[in-house]
């Protein structure tokens, strides 16, 4: 079984507004509202690729229950710890210029992180954990080496989808996947990323402090796979890009489907990208359809061995 982890998720409130004027009266032409988080994010596209999945995380009041009851309504299990206050409400208001509005989140206590530890240690050999996004203020910032440390203890595979020294305090626990793109990857190394050959030297360099397997995302420049056998380069597919929110989750959700199904990693690649890009270029997050048909355009070559 998949478990995604969404730690701060959020009711995601998009508005259309053309054209905005501050302090006056504006009118939405166009709005939508769907459970947010790159957790949930992973959930609802593998959901959409046929693979089960249980999406954990801490949700309260009526916005949390929202966002379960959507959930649900699309037939993907969750399994939420409820806590107090409200889950936030974030707006993204689309006119001119894209602006967000992010809410805070509510409180967490130590007995809610305490019954998330409890949910992970009930993970069995052969599961796996995708842990995504940021760690909320109310927090402490080693949460999530203390969930992979009970993941290596239970000998259930994790995925880490993070930055900056959330990705880099978990690499020596041997994360199955990890998929920074390169501007995460050009900060963890104090360093600038232009081309792929630069992606592929220091991506060698997160094999060696732990990864498995890494796929670093280079918008149009294409995305780059590296594990200790071989390293793959993708072009990505041509088209109107609409919104990048929630592209890399699918295609963390395309790869991992794609290689439950086939164990064959190019394969797995070439289809996490196609997801992407199809999130990339749609208002919301991509569909199975969109995916297979972008497919014929990513072309997968090996750019020689990782050694």
């Amino acid at each position: 079984m998949i478990y995604t982890l969404t730690l701060n998720p959020s009711i995601d409130y998009v508005v259309e507004v053309e054209p905005f004027q501050i302090g006056q009266l504006n009118r939405i032409q166009k709005e939508t509202k769907f459970p947010g988080g790159k957790g949930i994010n992973v959930s609802r596209v593998l959901h959409e690729l046929r693979v089960e999945s249980t999406a954990l995380g801490f949700i309260g009041g009526f916005t949390g229950r929202y966002i379960e009851d959507y959930l649900n309504s699309e037939n993907i299990k969750s399994d939420f710890i409820r806590v107090k206050g409200d889950t936030r409400i974030n707006v993204k208001l689309k006119t001119d210029q894209e602006t967000e509005i992010n809410g805070q989140g509510p409180q967490i206590e130590n007995e809610n992180i305490e019954q998330l530890k409890t949910k992970i240690k009930s993970l069995k050999k052969g599961d796996q954990l995708i842990l995504s996004g940021s760690i909320p203020a109310a927090l402490p910032t080693t949460i999530y080496k203390e969930l992979v440390k009970i993941c290596v203890e239970l000998d259930a595979s994790f995925v880490v989808d993070a930055e900056g020294n959330l990705l880099r305090n978990v690499l020596a626990y041997r994360p199955f996947l990890i998929k920074p793109n390169h501007h995460e990857l050009a900060d963890l190394f104090q360093t600038t990323i232009d081309t792929p050959e630069e992606a592929i030297k220091y991506g060698k360099q997160l094999l060696e402090m732990g990864a498995q397997n890494v796929i670093v995302s280079m918008a149009e420049k294409g995305a780059i796979f590296i594990n200790k056998e071989k390293v793959l380069h993708a072009t990505v597919p041509s088209g109107d890009v609409k919104s990048s929110v929630g592209a890399g989750d699918s295609l963390v959700a395309g790869f991992l489907a794609q290689f439950s199904k086939t164990g064959n990693v190019e394969e797995a690649f070439q289809y996490g990208v196609a997801s992407g890009s199809a999130t990339a270029f749609s208002f919301g997050l991509c569909t199975k359809e969109k995916i297979e048909a972008l497919l014929p355009q990513v072309k997968v070559s090996k750019r020689g061995d990782s050694g």
